[in-house]
C-alpha cells in the first residue's frame, strides 16, 4: 500500500468531528446524484419504449407515396408483389384522408383510414374492441374510445360524414352520408384513440369520389427497430417497385415525436446532474476543511521532505474514495429503487400522493428500462467532477509553507 493511499485512508476513519460528519454528508449527496440520474433516465428511457411500442402497433412500419400526384394506381398489383419480399408481415392499400364527423350537433376532424375490413386486425395491432366489432361490412365505422366519447356517440349510433372534396370540388357536389358505429378501439393512445376513425375501403373511396387507387400502401415488418435488417428489407421493397414509389419509415413519420422525447430526456439528465454536482462541491468543502484540520501534520510532511505532489496525491486519493464510496451507494440506491418501482409508487399513493396516476397515461405500470451506458456516462461524470473537485484542495495543501504550517 502506498503512503498516500495509507494516509488517505487514516483520514477517513470516523472520529467525531465536524470533518467526518461533513464525509458522510458528501458521500451521501453523491449517492443521491447518482440514484437520481440514472432512475430519472431509466424511466424516460422506459417511457420511450413504450412510445415506440405504441407507434409500432398502431402505425405501418413503412408507408409508399406516389412518387408525383396524390393516387397508387395498381394498388392491388404492388400489394401483392411486397407481399412476397421476406420480412415484410402485412401489406394494406389505404386511403388516409381528414374528414368532419357530426352527431347531435357535436363535430370532429378525424382521420379516416380506409381499409379493408380483413387487412385492419393485422395491421392494427389494437387488440380487442371495447365495444362492438371490427366488421366495416356496409355503411359501418369503427371510431377510437376518446373520439367516440368527443363525440358522444356509442356502438349502434349513426355518425354524418362531410367528404373534405366538398371544400376543394368546384363542379361536384359531395353530399354527407350517415354511417353505423359498429365498433370503438382503445389503444391506450390518446393521439390515436381521439384523431382516428376506420371504415372499408370501399366506402372511403366513393367518398372520396374515387374509382380506384388509393393513396398509400402500408406495410409492417418483422424487424422495424433492427437498423441493418430494416435498411436491407427498404433495398428489396424499392427493387420489387422498381424505385416508382415513395419510402417514408415509421422514424421518419415520428420524427418530432422522438426527437421531443429524447431532448426532454437530455435536458432531464442535465439538469438532474447538478444534483450531483453540488455534491462533488461538498467533497470540495470536506477536503478543505480536513487541510485545514491537518496544517500541522502538512507541515511535517513537507518539512521531513516530502513533495508538493505527494501531498497532492494524499488528498486527491481521500476525495476519489468519497466519490467511489457515493457511487457504488448509488448504483445500489438505484438498483433498489427500480426494482421495487411500482410498490413505491403504490405505496405513494395509498399515502395521497398520486405520482403516476394510470388514468391519464393510460399504463398499468410505470415503464423504465436502465440501459448501461447510462450508467456509464453518469460514473464517469461524477468521477472527473470528483477528481477536479479534489484537485484544488490538494492544491492548496501542497502550497502551504511548512514553517508557517508547524507553527499552526
Amino acid at each position: 500500500m502506498s503512503f498516500s493511499l495509507f494516509l488517505a485512508l487514516k483520514y477517513l476513519k470516523p472520529k467525531r468531528s465536524v470533518a467526518s460528519v461533513i464525509t458522510v454528508v458528501s458521500i451521501l449527496g453523491v449517492m443521491l446524484g447518482v440514484a437520481v440520474v440514472i432512475i430519472v433516465r431509466s424511466v424516460m428511457t422506459g417511457f420511450g419504449d413504450i412510445w415506440e411500442e405504441k407507434i409500432l402497433d398502431f402505425k405501418p412500419h413503412v408507408s409508399l407515396l406516389p412518387m408525383q400526384g396524390n393516387v397508387i394506381r395498381g394498388e392491388d398489383e404492388t400489394a401483392k408483389k411486397l407481399r412476397a419480399v421476406p420480412g415484410v408481415t402485412c401489406v394494406t392499400p389505404e386511403i388516409d384522408t381528414r374528414v368532419l364527423l357530426s352527431h347531435r350537433g357535436r363535430v370532429l376532424a378525424p382521420v379516416l383510414v380506409g381499409v379493408d375490413g380483413d387487412d385492419f386486425t393485422r395491421a392494427y395491432r389494437i387488440g380487442a374492441p371495447r365495444a362492438g366489432t371490427f366488421d366495416l361490412e356496409g355503411d359501418s365505422i369503427v371510431l377510437g374510445a376518446t373520439a367516440a366519447r368527443n363525440l358522444g356517440v356509442w356502438v349502434g349510433d349513426e355518425v354524418v360524414v362531410y367528404s373534405p372534396k366538398t371544400l376543394v370540388a368546384r363542379d361536384e357536389v359531395f353530399l354527407p352520408v350517415k354511417w353505423k358505429v359498429v365498433g370503438i378501439f382503445s389503444c391506450g393512445q390518446h393521439e390515436y384513440d381521439s384523431g382516428y376513425a376506420v371504415a372499408s375501403l370501399a366506402n372511403v373511396r366513393d367518398l372520396m369520389g374515387m374509382e380506384h387507387g388509393v393513396f398509400a400502401i402500408h406495410l409492417k415488418t418483422d424487424c422495424p427497430t433492427n437498423d441493418e435488417r430494416f435498411g436491407k428489407l427498404l433495398e428489396d421493397m424499392r427493387r420489387e417497385t422498381r424505385d416508382a414509389m415513395r419510402f417514408v419509415t415509421w422514424r421518419e413519420a415520428d420524427r418530432e415525436i422522438f426527437n421531443a422525447l429524447a431532448v426532454e430526456k437530455n435536458m432531464t439528465a442535465l439538469l438532474l446532474s447538478l444534483i450531483s454536482l453540488v455534491a462533488v462541491f461538498c467533497v470540495m468543502n470536506t477536503l478543505l476543511v480536513l487541510t485545514v484540520q491537518k496544517t500541522p501534520e502538512i507541515g511535517l510532511l513537507k518539512a521531513i521532505g516530502f513533495r508538493r505532489l505527494e501531498i497532492m496525491k494524499v488528498f486527491i486519493v481521500h476525495g476519489m474514495i468519497q466519490c467511489a464510496l457515493g457511487i457504488v451507494l448509488g448504483l445500489c440506491a438505484s438498483w433498489a429503487v427500480l426494482a421495487n418501482l411500482q410498490n413505491i409508487v403504490e405505496g405513494l399513493a395509498k399515502m395521497g400522493l398520486e405520482v403516476f396516476p394510470a388514468s391519464v397515461y393510460g399504463l398499468a405500470a410505470i415503464p423504465h428500462r436502465l440501459i448501461v451506458t447510462d450508467v456509464f456516462w453518469v460514473v464517469a461524470l461524477v468521477a472527473v467532477f470528483g477528481f477536479l473537485a479534489s484537485f484544488i484542495p490538494a492544491t492548496i495543501a501542497s502550497f502551504k509553507d511548512p514553517v508557517k504550517a508547524l507553527n499552526s
